[in-house]
């Protein structure tokens, strides 16, 4: 791939937000250089190399709370430009996940939304997810997989999922009677990324290939939602714009990167 293939966007068009919208999903282009994204991936290498015995890198889970580093691109002013564009000026930085699939046992992810997953601990649930693939993500190594137009379901709620083997998925349940002939197969080349909603059904297949298939998710909420969370395990930083809660959120310092 020659350096002019890889073009950078900073904003989503008007179109893309009302695609979104309808659809709780959105394929998008590349949001960082190709350096920076080389960078990120010697970065998880590393991390992957560095993980004790018996963590599997579909396990990355929270990496900015000891990895400061990764603030780069989570707080990256393009980044925030274009979630701007789908959830207004007041941006906080929710979470983010590292999911690698090793080639050959790489996990199934099973069907679910991330809402029924965080339950009670946003309110509203307004979460965007900008899904980075750090390596290319293909139907051959596991891509995601969505269900268009199901952030509009009505969803039933943790009884509706039911439990599959964690030796060979990443989480422990799974939604149930998902209708697989709705799915949309989002397949990434390296560096470009998707966007889904917290109530939008996804899941992605394991990996037999021979290639890793790793993704980073970094997600983000509108600075009016409420984090209802006291304990101090889960940090949430304040990105861009100002509190709307009225002072009910406890924000983390973002540290220096």
């Amino acid at each position: 791939m020659s350096g002019h293939d890889w073009q950078v966007v900073s904003r989503a068009t008007p179109e893309q937000v009302a695609f979104y919208k309808e659809h709780g999903y959105l394929k998008f282009g590349r949001i960082f250089t190709r350096e920076e994204l080389d960078a990120l991936r010697e970065h998880v290498d590393q991390m992957i190399a560095s993980l004790p015995p018996g963590k599997r890198p579909e396990e990355l889970d929270v990496p900015h709370f000891e990895d400061a580093w990764l603030f780069r691109y989570l707080a990256h002013p393009r980044v925030l430009d274009v979630i701007e564009c789908f959830l207004g000026p007041d941006i906080v930085l929710w979470s983010s996940h590292f999911i690698a699939k090793p080639g050959g046992d790489g996990k199934a992810v099973p069907w679910h939304t991330d809402g029924d997953y965080w339950g009670n601990r946003l309110e509203p649930m307004e979460v965007i997810t900008l899904w980075l693939a750090v390596d290319e993500s293909t139907r051959e190594n596991g891509c995601m997989r969505v269900i268009p137009g199901s952030h509009r379901w009505q969803h039933p709620g943790r009884e509706a999922y039911r439990p599959v083997d964690t030796t060979t998925h990443v989480f422990s349940t799974e939604l149930q009677n998902v209708d697989e002939s709705q799915a949309v197969d989002i397949e990434l080349a390296i560096g470009e990324c998707s966007f889904h909603d917290a109530w939008t059904v996804h899941a992605s297949a394991p990996n037999y290939s021979s290639k890793r298939r790793c993704g980073y998710t970094m997600r983000y909420m509108p600075a009016h939602v409420v984090h209802n969370d006291t304990s101090g395990r889960h940090r949430i930083y304040l990105l861009r714009g100002k509190d709307r809660t009225g002072g009910r959120n406890i924000y983390t310092p973002v540290p220096e990167f």
